[in-house]
């Protein structure tokens, strides 16, 4: 022990034992050396090798054992070893081991196995279960017949299956922290009297699983009273709630000014077009949506022209900036149209351009330059077709005289690019 008592009693041996083998600064050391009393520092350095043989460095270790000294006294064979074996086998080691247990220490003096196994008997898979570690470790803390039995038995009873539970609670762990009787429950009840049906309401946990975290009284009631006070009628606002339930979660200030941009430029309520305006609004904040206007005005769009393009396909506003230029650039330089053309068919902003426009586009051209397409063809007709319709016009049409023909489409044959005859 390099000169250190083999009794660390003594606040100045373990102040020195802190330092030199844990790493803490003096500062640290004498900090904890308050807090702890190690009568035993042979099973003290057995704990730091087992942290060390798991890849925790002395950075790790340091920041460990500052937050939690109390570890340098775990049981290390019916806790410690057991507790760090699993988080092995659920990913957990090295590097991300230590961002964990600097995160939550805890979890290596908990009845972690226990936690672990029990969840595995609920359907809960190692992926499952790493992903709930990672998101919110300490919630393997709680708990499992007095926090998470009942919540798991609520959603069972419900209509969820096993994998249906498990798939929620992994992706939004943040759920079974809420009360059941004070919040979870409540949460459903509101949807129900808004749904009307119990497999609505299945439907639209799980479309977006985080819906049972919110205060659905204060966020989505007023919010579908916005909605209908502008004359939305209830089936849309309904069905969109369904599909995409973040989009009516807003804070109600925040709806209210976005439907009044929607009626601003010039939707009608009663259309679905509203409805779609709205979402695409309200998924991006204000400076976002001007940094995507400012994307389009760069290839020498008036917002006029983006506003009028939005009127046809609001979802188009979704696509990041990244792709609008990519796509613009495309259509552009590869296939010389004029950007103005290009807002006619916004929809093509929404489709990918790697592994729908481009192999589309091989295939168009290798259908021209072996003389079975006319070169002044609307080839935008082409690019909107639907898949099943594009092969079998197509791909099948002419595949046993142009066997590239299926290259073409699986995008294994260059696209060289051809002039503008949209």
């Amino acid at each position: 022990m390099s000169g250190i008592s083999s009794s660390l009693t003594d606040p100045q041996n373990l102040t020195s034992y802190l330092r030199n083998s844990c790493g803490l600064s003096q500062k640290s050391a004498i900090s904890v050396s308050k807090k702890l009393l190690i009568e035993n520092p042979e099973k003290a350095g057995t704990v730091l090798e087992l942290m060390r043989t798991h890849g925790l460095t002395q950075i790790h270790i340091e920041k460990i054992i500052c937050t939690r000294p109390a570890l340098l006294l775990v049981d290390l064979e019916h806790k410690l070893r057991p507790n760090m074996e699993l988080l092995e086998s659920l990913g957990f080691s090295g590097a991300s081991l230590g961002k964990l247990l600097i995160k939550e220490p805890r979890l290596l003096h908990s009845d972690l196995v226990n936690t672990i196994e029990f969840f595995k008997a609920q359907g809960f898979s190692d992926k499952q279960l790493a992903m709930i570690i990672i998101k919110l470790p300490a919630l393997l803390l709680l708990n499992t017949t007095k926090v998470f039995k009942p919540k798991l038995d609520f959603f069972r009873s419900m209509g969820f299956t096993d994998e249906d539970v498990a798939k929620i609670l992994s992706w939004s762990p943040y759920i079974l922290r809420r009360g059941l009787g004070n919040h979870i429950m409540p949460c459903v009840e509101v949807l129900k009297r808004v749904l009307g049906t119990n497999e609505d309401v299945l439907k639209v946990i799980k479309a977006g699983y985080y819906i049972l975290d919110y205060n659905l009284e204060r966020n989505l009631v007023p919010n579908m009273s916005i909605f209908k006070s502008y004359g939305v009628p209830e089936p849309y606002i309904l069905r969109w709630f369904v599909l995409h339930p973040r989009t009516l979660l807003l804070r109600p200030e925040h709806v209210t000014e976005i439907l009044a941009e929607v009626v601003k430029l010039g939707f009608d309520p009663n259309t679905r077009l509203f409805v779609l305006a709205f979402s695409s609004m309200a998924l991006q904040s204000k400076t976002l949506w001007e940094k995507k206007l400012g994307a389009y005005k760069s290839f020498g769009l008036s917002e006029d022209q983006v506003y009028s393009a939005f009127r046809l396909r609001p979802m188009f506003m979704i696509t990041s900036v990244k792709k609008i230029k990519k796509v613009m650039n495309f259509f552009m330089t590869k296939m010389s149209i004029e950007p103005s053309e290009i807002c006619r068919y916004p929809t093509l902003l929404l489709y990918s351009l790697d592994k729908r426009i481009i192999p589309r586009c091989a295939v168009l051209q290798l259908l021209m330059s072996n003389g079975f397409m006319k070169e002044d063809v609307k080839l935008f007709s082409y690019l909107i077709m639907t898949e099943e319709k594009f092969v079998k016009n197509l791909v099948r049409k002419y595949q046993n005289v142009l066997p590239d023909i299926v290259k073409a489409h699986k995008g294994k044959i260059e696209f060289q690019g051809f002039a503008g005859v949209m």
